[in-house]
């Protein structure tokens, strides 16, 4: 299990992360998903949507109670492209909490963490959601609250 990128956004962070903080589609937005059973790493970043990621034998999305993917606009991105000293650019979302989340979770516990594209959240499916990232993300529901603390300097995402 690792921190990595699925193969379909290879090279193409920069450019959907910028479209989602407004720069040409309002609807566009960050997508924060849950996977509590997960196929291998190898496997998990050859497929291109999220449909195919859930689809996929052995995948399974969070289903407990207090768990929503969360959509992240413009407001709570931010792209750090002037990190010339380290020749990087760091997409930084918010960090994401999920509040009172019951132990019921018939998948079992959480195991990865998605960071996806939606270029239109008003009209999209799941197909049309790009996955972007994947994160170990092992967490066993509780009943309380459950947050992503994504690395407020380095971000979700770093090129070097």
């Amino acid at each position: 299990m690792a921190n990595d990128l699925f193969n379909i956004a290879r090279g193409r962070i920069g450019y959907y992360m910028a479209d989602a903080l407004g720069l040409s589609g309002a609807n566009s937005r960050h997508v924060t998903v849950v996977l509590s059973l997960v196929e291998t790493d190898d496997a998990l970043n050859n497929h291109d949507d999220l449909g195919a990621v859930i689809a996929a034998t052995g995948n399974a999305q969070a289903n407990a109670t207090g768990y929503a993917r969360i959509e992240t606009a413009a407001a709570g991105i931010t792209i750090n492209i002037d990190d010339t000293a380290n020749d990087a650019e760091a997409v930084v979302d918010a960090d994401q909490t999920w509040t009172s989340v019951a132990n019921n979770d018939t998948n079992g516990d959480w195991n990865k963490l998605l960071c996806c594209y939606d270029a239109d959240n008003a009209t999209g499916t799941d197909a049309n959601i790009v996955p972007l990232t994947y994160h170990d993300f092992v967490v066993t529901p509780n009943g309380g609250n459950i947050t992503a603390d994504f690395d407020q300097t380095n971000g979700f995402w770093r090129s070097t």
